[in-house]
């Protein structure tokens, strides 16, 4: 960990690995120049057994093939869309964008035509690359339905189909880029309004995760199990680039079957493994059931919100290594902060880390723009090589999100110890504001969990005359359990948060709507409420 006293909110940049801004294709070739015959890929198959194998040398030759046919194919700077399941040819074809010269843009395959229609109208994609098939659902009519009329529909390529995806190549050349070139753009899910197309560069990638990956003293020639989808930054960011930068072995799992990934765990031996949440959780379930051992595993990586005591335990008598979380987000490459292998306790639970190298993290008052005291709550900023260079076509947004001073706002609420470890507490946005004073919704919705009966809760600001707005709880109730009154609730909430805090409003509901991401959409829930399409209950 880093050994520094704050006397405010604000981490200075850490030197502590070395800067280099290099391009996708520099970081490959040197790779492949020391270690070609080192596993660079491999592919873990729905039932956790192993496909297809690539050597850094041979993953180097697909890439170039690939970048030539795209070349031959696409003029320099064309935005693809890449719609499909994690594969390598999605790796291949990522590569491959970035050596001709192109810019990648990834599409959940779950989307529905409309939503794909969006993102390749919002990039102004000009072909679209797919697998036919992810989890059973055929893909190309879903492309065709969305790419009608589009520029997009001009290119439309199965990624399966070897002959059609190097298609070309003799006819190519690969191109030369620059670090700060843009190379991606990935769709964040936002909680509020439409996604979003942020502007990812070549630098910011291969710096960022490789840097992470030093934390967590990755070494050339280990594996890395990767479940984490590959259309997100923490498949084709974190797990993809920053693997290949340190000479290590990406195991891609195609299909995340629990019971079968920890059987090809005990198998492949594989030194690192990630996963949301969720993921770990449903292979620490599926190894206590099949008894495999999984204590060859020496990292535990998961993204996100903070870890669970409960978890965090699980997972250390499971594997026999606690979780390391990292957060970050799409905007910032998409690391921020990370833990190290040496936290333990409350670092590990009740935190999100310290900040990663060479980047400015601070705690900023969302009223005023200015420095938070340590341990005080704001907005978690900041400011570092990684940053997107902007949001697609959306310079308001990008200004809303950047500041003058270059300080990227997150949109997270958070707190900063004086050693530089970070607490989440919560979001902006959902920020209520009664009456001047400003209310955190995590606070409230922590206290609501305590009841036996609420299995789910979710707090949003309302529109009220007198207080400007105040608070809403909209609540799913437990299995089994009979439904308290609003007075027994309000009385119950009374006993924890002082009267502000307190909900005006009751609102029971069977289900949240949720984000892609599977992020409540509160902004969404306050809007049905204020055009009265919940039956709601003042207490």
């Amino acid at each position: 960990m880093y050994k520094v006293s704050l006397t405010e909110s604000y981490f200075p940049a850490q030197a502590d690995t070395q800067y280099r801004e290099r391009t996708i294709e520099e970081m490959l070739c040197e790779q492949a120049s020391k270690r070609p015959e080192g596993l660079a890929l491999r592919e873990m198959l729905a039932d956790g057994s192993i496909g297809r194998e690539w050597t850094y040398r041979e993953l180097l030759a697909d890439a170039e093939r690939c970048g030539r046919a795209l070349a031959a194919r696409h003029p320099a700077g064309t935005r693809i869309a890449i719609m499909a399941g994690n594969c390598p040819e999605w790796v291949i074809v990522q590569l491959g964008a970035a050596l001709a010269g192109l810019t990648l843009v990834t599409v959940n395959p779950s989307f529905t035509p409309r939503e794909v229609r969006y993102v390749l109208e919002q990039s102004s994609s000009g072909a679209v690359y797919y697998q036919p098939h992810v989890r059973g659902s055929a893909l190309r009519p879903i492309v065709d339905e969305a790419a009608a009329g589009l520029p997009a529909a001009d290119y439309v390529i199965d990624i399966e189909d070897h002959a059609e995806l190097f298609a070309g190549e003799r006819d190519g050349e690969l191109r030369k880029t620059k670090p700060h070139d843009i190379c991606m753009i990935q769709y964040t899910s936002g909680t509020t309004g439409f996604p979003k197309g942020v502007l990812l560069h070549q630098h910011g990638l291969v710096q960022s995760n490789h840097d992470v990956f030093v934390r967590w003293n990755l070494a050339p020639g280990k594996q890395v199990l990767c479940p984490f989808p590959l259309f997100h930054t923490a498949g084709s960011a974190v797990s993809v680039l920053g693997t290949l930068s340190h000479g290590a072995t990406i195991l891609l799992v195609t299909l995340f079957d629990p019971a079968a990934v920890v059987s090809g765990i005990a198998r492949e031996q594989p030194e690192v493994v990630g996963g949301v949440s969720t993921m770990i959780f449903a292979m620490i379930e599926a190894a206590r059931a099949t008894g495999a051992d999984v204590k060859c595993v020496e990292t535990v990586v998961s993204g996100g919100a903070m870890v669970q005591p409960e978890l965090n335990r699980a997972a250390k008598e499971t594997f026999g290594v606690p979780i390391l979380i990292v957060y970050g987000q799409t905007e910032t490459s998409p690391a921020i902060t990370a833990a190290w292998p040496s936290d333990a306790g409350a670092d590990l639970t009740e935190t999100i880390g310290q900040p990663c190298s060479h980047m400015e993290v601070s705690i900023r008052n969302p009223a005023d723009n200015t420095v938070c005291s340590v341990d005080e709550q704001g907005e978690i900023c900041m400011r570092g090589f990684n940053m997107m260079a902007g949001y697609n076509d959306n310079p308001a947004a990008t200004s809303e999100t950047i500041d003058a001073d270059g300080w990227l706002h997150t949109g997270d609420l958070g707190t900063m110890d004086a050693r530089g470890y970070v607490k989440i507490t919560g979001r902006v946005k959902e920020m209520i504001i009664r009456g001047g004073e400003n209310l955190f919704p995590a606070e409230i919705e922590a206290a609501l969990l305590e009841h036996p009966a609420i299995a789910e809760v979710a707090i949003a600001g309302v529109p009220d005359e007198k207080w400007g707005e105040i608070v809403a709880a909209f609540l799913r109730l437990a299995e089994g359990a009979a439904r308290p009154e609003a007075a027994e609730l309000r009385a119950f909430i009374r006993q924890r948060l002082s009267p502000q805090k307190t909900p005006a409003h009751w609102v029971w509901v069977r289900e949240f709507p949720l984000t892609g991401s599977g992020k409540i959409q509160k902004f969404a829930m306050a809007e049905a409420f204020v055009k009265g399409e919940y039956d709601a209950v003042r207490a």
